[in-house]
């Protein structure tokens, strides 16, 4: 069994009815109106917000929030107690000869999104990372590239990030990227 649906079946396991209310209130930002009507567990929620790319195994901000809110400080630590306890593979993770992320963001700017395209990331990513930092340039760079590291796992390879850069006509980031 996943340990990560195992914590979010646990959680949702452990949510009233009111208190699936208020998170569904809290997420109406995030969610559509109709498809939060239809929701009637906290694994319905759960789902969305995974389809949506709101919470993941890496990525439970969200969802501490959501739970602070209603305040459940014991579904809290429960999350704090998954996120210290879940054992990150190596293998998922891009060589550590392969951490070219200051180099690029500090040399790429306003192209970033030209870029991640040119990297496979899906358009829907892009907005969401655009949307969440809006005003910070860098940022956006920084977490679309951190993205891109989670998506591709392993597979994350500087050759194909200067591969990218090079078809994008980024030759200059590229060379700095190699050095």
């Amino acid at each position: 069994v996943d340990p990560f649906l195992s914590l979010l079946h646990s959680i949702s396991s452990s949510l009233s009815d009111k208190e699936l209310s208020s998170m569904k209130f809290l997420c109406r930002n995030n969610i559509r109106k109709r498809k939060l009507e239809a929701v009637q567990s906290g694994q319905e929620l759960f789902s969305i917000l995974m389809e949506q790319q709101e919470i993941a195994r890496d990525n439970l901000e969200f969802l501490r929030k959501l739970l602070q809110q209603i305040d459940r400080g014991d579904l809290v630590a429960r999350l704090v107690q998954f996120e210290e306890e879940e054992p990150h593979a190596p293998d998922d993770q891009p060589d550590a000869h392969e951490k070219p992320v200051p180099v690029i963001c500090d040399n790429l700017g306003r192209e970033w999104k030209k870029l991640m395209r040119e990297l496979g990331m899906p358009e829907v990513k892009l907005d969401r990372i655009e949307a969440a930092h809006r005003f910070d340039l860098y940022e956006q760079l920084v977490q679309a590239l951190r993205e891109w590291q989670r998506w591709k796992g392993k597979d994350a390879k500087v050759a194909d990030l200067i591969k990218a850069l090079r078809s994008c006509s980024l030759n200059l980031v590229a060379d700095r990227v190699e050095e």
